[in-house]
This record gives C-alpha cells, structure tokens and sequence, in this order.
C-alpha cells in the first residue's frame, strides 16, 4: 500500500505564454482542474469518515492518504482524525500478524506527517514491542528531540535506553583501575610491535583509542550494536579519530579480508566477557579471529612470508574460580520453599525449578548461570568449601580455544568445610591482559563485574562438615557449566539429579537413615506422582512470598463473607473473581479454596465463587488444575480467562452479557521496582466493570521514599568526574543514555548513607479515580548532613483496609527503584527538603530543592 503519487511540475515546464488566447485557455483548464480536485479531496474525506462510523479503518486510511497527498493544505486540519485512523488500524494489521502492511502504514503517515511526536512515538512503541530496540530508540529519540517535554516519548526513551546501553557500560568507564589496566596492556603490545590492531565489540571506542594513541599505525573496531555503533562513531569523531579508526556495524565473525579490513592484524584487543566468562561468545569470535583475521601465533611453525610478524589477544587468558554458597536469596528464586501458601497444599507440584540449568541439553534453557553481586545481596552468603580453580584458559592458544568444547568432562571433589545448605556454585575469574596486568571479578573487588551463579535446584542438599562435593566442569556449545553431581559422605556416594532430569534425592543425616526413609517409603500406600514443572524465578520467588499470599487469603475471605451476606435473601449469583496477574498466579484458585472450605457439601449446587485465572501457558494451567484438584476444589469452579476472550489486549471484560465481575486482582508492581504501565487506565476500566459493592485487589498502593547519598547509584548512571576517561572525550555521548530512574535495587544491601527517615510520597486508589492527583509535593526533613543523589522509593500495597504488604519487606519478591538527581543536593541535619513528583501514566518523576 503506497500513497498516490502525483507528478510535481515546475515553470520550465510549461509552454512560452506570449499570447493571450494561450493564456485564456490555461486559466480556464486550470479551473476545471482544481474543481476536480477539489472534488476528489472532498468526496475522499467524507468516505474517510463514513468508513470511520462503520469501524473499517483499512479503507478510511486509504482515503485519507490520497486526500491528504492532494491536499496538503489540509494536513493541520485533518491531524487528529489521522492519528485516530492511523493507530486503529495499525492495531489491527498488528492483531492480525500483517507486521510489514503496519510499518508500510507508519512510514506513508510519517511522510505525511516528518515531524509529528506523536506518529514517531508510536511508531517507536510498535517496534520495541516487536524486538526492534535499536530502531525503536531512533523514534523515540526523534521524537523527543521534535518535543523534548513529550512525557510518552520521554518514558519510552528511559526504558528502551536500558536495552541498548546497559548499565554496566557507566560502570566500567568509571572503573578506572580496569581502564588503566588495559590502556597499560595494549600500550605495552603496540610498543613491542603490534602496529595493526582489531577492537572486537568494540563499545564506545575506548580500546581501540588506546590502540591509537599508543602509536598503532592500523587500528580497526567492530560492534554489532546499532545503538552503540553510533555511539562510537560520534566518539571517535569528537576525539579526532575518525579517520585514523575504522569501524564497522558487523560481528567479527562477518568480517572478512579484503572486504572489511584490508590484511590480518598483528593485535586483537576484547572485552567480550560477561560474568561466566564465555557468554558473550569470546571463544568463537577469537578461533575465527585467529583463523581469518589475526596473524599466525608465535608458536606457529608453518613458514611465513614475514616470519617477525606474529599475532596476539588482549587478554591473554584468564583463570576460573568457584566456591559453594549457601544463600537464602539465591535459593528463594531457583527452589520452591514452601510446602503450603495461603491455605493451598502445593506439594502435588512435586518440585519446581528455575529455567536456569547446567546441563546443555536443557529444554527452554538460555544460560547455565545467572549472575549476582555477592556482596550485594540481602542477608549474605555462606561458603561452604575452599574456593577452587575451575579453569585455566590461554586465548592465545588456538588449539586450545578449539579443543575447549570438545574436552572431556572434568570432576572435581570439594571438601565441605562448613556445614549448610547446597544453594549454588558461585564463580568468577581473573583476566590476564598480559603477563604484568591482571583484572579480577570475585566478590571481594570492587569491580564492574557480577559473580556468576549456578543454582543448585534438588531441593534440601545439606551438607555437612567433611563431606565431598563433586563438581562436572564442561564447556558445552561454548558456555561453561558447572554442575553439582553428587554428595560424598562416609563412603556412600548420593547422586543429585537435576530437576529436569529426574525426582531428587533427599540427602538425609547418613546412611542408615537413608536406608529407613527408603523402607518406609516401601510401605507407603499412596505414592504421589513425580512431577517437575519450571517457572521463571521472579515467579518462584512469588510463590515463596508466604506474607503476600496469607494476606491476599485474609482480605478475600473477608470480601467473600461481605458479598455472600448481601445475596442471602436474594436469589443467589456466581461471585465472580478474575486475576489478571502477570505470569503465573495462585490468587484464584485461592479464592475457589476459600468457597470450597466454606461449603458444608463440596459437591453442593450452593458453590458461589466462580474464579476466572489469565494464566495462558500451558504447563500453568496445568498447574492449577492440579493444585484445585488437590486442595477440594470443582472443576467447574477454576475457569482460564483467555479461552472467553478473542482478544488478549481486551481481557478485562464482562464475564458475561448481564453480568458484572465481584472481584478484579490486578497486577501492579513489576518485578523491577517499577509501576506496571497503563494500571491507573486498568484500574478505570476495572471499576466499570464491578458489581455493587465489588473489590479490586488491591484497593490502594502507597508511594514511599528516603533521601539518601549514594555514590554507588551515581557510578551506575551515568559516566562521573570532569576529567576525560583516559583522556578521551566518552562521557557527553554515552551520557545521553542515561536513565533517572534505576530498577532491580535491592535497598537494604545499597551502599549508600540514609540522609531522612522514610516518607510518604505519593498514593494510588484503585477504587476511586476522583481521589488521584498527578502532581504533589513533600517536604522531608533531613537528619543526616550530606550529599542527597538519589531518592529510592518503595511500595505499600493495601489489599483492604486493614491488610497490606511491603514491597521492601524482608520476603519480597519486589525489587525496589530510585530516582538519581541530575544535580546532587548538598544539606545539613535538621535541613527541610521540597520534593516535586510528578507520576505520568506509570513513570515517576522527582525533583530536589532546598526549603527556604
């Protein structure tokens, strides 16, 4: 679909007027033209519109598209009713998988319409949600630059900006040490003779800069980013370096010689390591390195046209560490921990595990490990054993790197030297740049890195004081996998089976009650069937929230009991609860039990809740029906919401035609510390679609918030200090991507300085609209003299007036976020604070000053 294009005529086109008939005929036909015209914009509007009441976008799109294209006079006029055709439609191209036809659409709106925020916006919204990141970023970024108070496109900016430039990038510009390190390294190759360098991943440009200025003659850099390739072609420019360094948006493993660059390179220079090393594909990049675009090692011995010329990688290789962990947060997101939750019996479940696993062959698996700070997280680590060598590798070594996925599996038996829970391995490496220069990543540096965390998921594995852990290291399809095989004690061996393996075995104190607990097993009657399902960890450790859940089964009993005693001299109807939640959800079959236990007669035709759950995978919803199965409650009673709805995005609906909902559970903190979008427009709708005296859960959310000083959340946001990163100019680029707002904190392990006791912010009614304001201000008084740089902020959520739950308690599963000052404020004790904070849609903003 394209708009009409007309032919653009100019003077020197037209025929020599030197008459004056000629020029009478002209006039005359260019009337009738314009009548024509005319005509055509006209009827074509007013087909727009009739194709508008009867809700056929497709087509009134058309008509404005060729009205407009005519008549573009008309464009201010008819602005808005464009958007509104645009953006119907474009949800329904989407709705129908026409991914193409929709951005066809945006780009004729956007030649319509070059400089209009709001279609660049969308179009942006369109292409996040679709994958498109670095795209999406340029629309959004365009947008903003078109309006720069546009509160959409600057949300939208601030998350997609999270994508693109992670984080650890300020991080590791503000490492000084890892950055002189490596600036010492490469001035040390180029100076004894590498004078051709490659930077592969190249970020922001930084090494490959060291490479220049320590007098490489050839110095080029790939980055396979769009975002960051930009980035670094700014970068360059802004330090004079563009025309000495060659940069190209490929992977390495696309570049080829002649075409990218012109011979081998004498030098290779990476930092494509993540927190398990390999991650980040460092062995395939340096084996095709060697093979097509670096010079032969020294150890070469085929002969050579140039034998002094050999090649090298920065680093050279790097040593793997691990030590066994016992980790009461580690073990909360990876194993349920619970046996029971909010009156449900989970053990029916058999056992649940994080998608998270070691083993290669894992299906839905993405990594063997996650990745923790140590040091950061709440309520510590205990290790269990010495810390050991997992692994030596030498990059420089092409054999090796080729050898390395191929190698037999190797064991290795730590002794326990502390007794306690097998939680997980933890593991991090010390990176040899070259033989005088070596970056560390374990949790007692201060470092940009994280640790690597491989979780241990059979259940209960104590362990005691002169037991042997077995540990299986392999690099399987390039990852390395570390794995906890069995447990040694006193001679017997009792292998772990990994979850998705198989049931665990429980290790129990020693061998002879193991030999009672399997007699006994043999005069069970009733074995319940070995099941193992996965969730994602954000939702185990929702499930291990035992506070949310017991105060959810209080607050509900309690509305049941109220709705129940209005119908008693009615005739009496379904009570009807629908849970919107995100993910998997327990909260209705909760309220089922909660009928179920209250009914004398299971089998009663008196049952009055019908529950409705939005779950949609499958292996959730059998989950549930085991769980109802199990806990007493019908069939019939525990419906899948999804199965009613031809729409997904329309899912708060009427259970049916003549009836309303009794109960609404919406989902409103995301995992990350963050408001979830569109609640308050969730909750309006939610409203109109209640009974009489009908409940959304939950009623309320309180906004709370501390002034603090954190040197920690300003070294994560942005790149700091007046002086240049090495003496090149890095931080006003990259700091365009910096975010106000920071997610996934965990405050109570923060390093930062409390500068005030905690404060109400700001507040919520999901129950009554009218009570909602947008704007507030806070004065806060300080009690600590400081520096203020951030306010971290948290949540109460009040289910009902009498229950509620934090979102800063000790078993959350909530993260909790802050908002980073632009300009750090300096105050002393007893000092007051005037806060601003502003809420658009579900993006909170705060500003700082001093109270006169």
């Amino acid at each position: 679909m394209h708009p009409p294009r007309l032919p653009k005529g100019g003077k020197k086109n037209m025929p020599n007027a030197t008459t004056r008939p000629k020029r009478t005929r002209r006039h005359r036909r260019t009337q009738r033209e314009d009548a024509a015209r005319n005509e055509l914009v006209s009827r074509s509007l007013e087909s727009a519109q009739q194709c508008l009441f009867s809700q056929d976008y497709g087509t009134a799109f058309v008509h404005y598209l060729l009205a407009l294209n005519i008549a573009p006079a008309l464009r201010d006029f008819a602005n808005e009713s464009f958007r509104f055709t645009l953006f119907k439609w474009a949800d329904e191209l989407d709705s129908l998988g026409r991914i193409q036809d929709l951005f066809d659409c945006y780009e004729q709106a956007m030649e319509l319409f070059p400089v209009d925020e709001v279609i660049v916006n969308s179009m942006g919204e369109h292409l996040f949600r679709m994958g498109f990141r670095d795209e999406a970023a340029g629309h959004f970024y365009k947008a903003l630059k078109l309006r720069p108070d546009f509160p959409e496109a600057k949300e939208n900016f601030y998350r997609v900006a999270n994508w693109l430039v992670e984080r650890w990038h300020f991080l590791m510009l503000n490492d000084h040490g890892r950055n002189h390190k490596y600036q010492l390294a490469i001035k040390k190759a180029v100076e004894g003779g590498c004078s051709s360098v490659l930077d592969i991943g190249t970020g922001t440009g930084i090494l490959g800069m060291c490479a220049k200025m320590a007098g490489a003659a050839e110095v080029y850099a790939c980055e396979l980013s769009k975002t960051m390739y930009e980035l670094a072609c700014e970068v360059l420019s802004a330090n004079g370096m563009a025309d000495s360094i060659k940069i190209v948006h490929m992977k390495s493993l696309d570049m080829e010689i002649p075409k990218d660059i012109p011979n081998r390179v004498s030098l290779v220079v990476t930092e494509t390591v993540d927190a398990g090393l390999f991650g980040e594909g460092i062995i395939e990049s340096l084996i095709h390195a060697w093979k097509h675009l670096l010079l032969p090692p020294p150890n070469f011995r085929e002969p050579l046209s140039s034998p002094s010329q050999t090649g090298r990688v920065i680093p050279a290789g790097a040593t793997v560490f691990g030590v066994a962990v016992q980790c009461h947060e580690i073990r909360r997101h990876h194993r349920l921990c619970v046996s029971s939750l909010g009156g449900l019996d989970l053990s029916v479940l058999g056992q649940i595990y994080s998608p998270v696993s070691c083993f290669a062959d894992t299906e839905d698996s993405t990594e063997p490990y996650t990745t923790e700070r140590l040091s950061r997280l709440r309520g510590g680590y205990i290790q269990l054993t010495q810390p050991f060598t997992a692994l030596d590798i030498d990059f420089n070594n092409v054999q090796e790197l080729e050898g390395l996925c191929s190698r037999e599996l190797m064991q290795i038996r730590l002794c326990v030297t502390r007794g306690g829970i097998l939680d997980a391995l933890a593991v991090w490496f010390q990176l040899h740049l070259d033989q005088d220069n070596h970056l560390s990543t374990g949790p007692q540096e201060d470092t940009c890195w994280e640790q690597a965390i491989y979780p241990v998921q059979t259940p209960f594995n104590t362990v005691k004081c002169g037991d042997e852990i077995l540990v299986e290291v392999s690099c399987k399809d390039s990852y390395l996998r570390l794995c906890c095989i069995a447990i040694v004690r006193d001679g017997h061996t009792f292998k772990m089976d990994n979850a998705t393996k198989g049931p665990s075995k429980i290790l129990n104190a020693n061998p002879e009650t193991e030999l009672c607990s399997a007699l006994a097993g043999l005069q069970t009657t009733q074995e319940k069937p070995d099941r193992a399902f996965m969730l994602e960890s954000s939702e185990i450790a929702l499930l291990n929230n035992t506070a949310y859940h017991n105060s959810f089964q209080k607050a509900m009993s309690k509305l049941l009991v109220s709705l129940k005693s209005t119908r008693r001299s009615q005739e009496s109807d379904p009570i009807y609860v629908l849970d919107v939640s995100e993910g998997f959800s327990v909260l209705s079959l909760m309220a089922a039990q909660l009928d179920s236990d209250s009914s004398e007669d299971k089998q009663n035709s008196s049952r009055l809740v019908q529950a409705y759950s939005s779950v949609e995978k499958e292996h959730h919803q059998t989950m549930l029906r085991l769980l109802a199965k199990e806990n007493g409650v019908l069939e019939s009673a525990l419906e899948f919401w999804l199965s009613h709805v031809e729409d997904d995005s329309a899912v708060l609906q009427r259970p049916s035609i003549e009836k309303l909902w009794s109960v609404i559970i919406l989902d409103c903190i995301e995992t990350c510390g963050l408001i979830r979008q569109k609640l308050l427009e969730k909750a309006t709708l939610a409203r109109c679609l209640l009974e009489d005296g009908g409940q959304i859960f939950p009623e309320r959310i309180v906004i709370h918030g501390m002034l603090v000083e954190s040197d920690t959340l300003l070294l994560e946001s942005a790149v700091q200090g007046r002086e240049p990163t090495l003496g090149f100019n890095i931080a006003p680029f990259i700091n365009q991507f910096t975010v106000p707002v920071h997610m996934f904190l965990d405050l109570s392990t923060l390093e930062c300085t409390h500068l005030s006791e905690p404060i109400e912010l700001f507040a919520l009614d999901l129950m009554n609209n009218t009570a909602n304001y947008t704007d507030k201000e806070v004065k806060v008084q300080v009690s600590t003299s400081g520096k203020v740089t951030a306010i971290p902020f948290w949540y109460q959520i009040h289910l009902d007036s009498e229950q509620s739950v934090s979102t800063y308690s000790e078993d959350s599963h909530w993260k909790q976020a802050a908002v980073v000052l632009q300009q750090p404020l300096v105050v002393s004790r007893g000092e007051w604070v005037r806060l601003s904070i502003r809420l658009h849609k579900s993006s909170i903003s705060i500003t700082a000053v001093k109270q006169e």
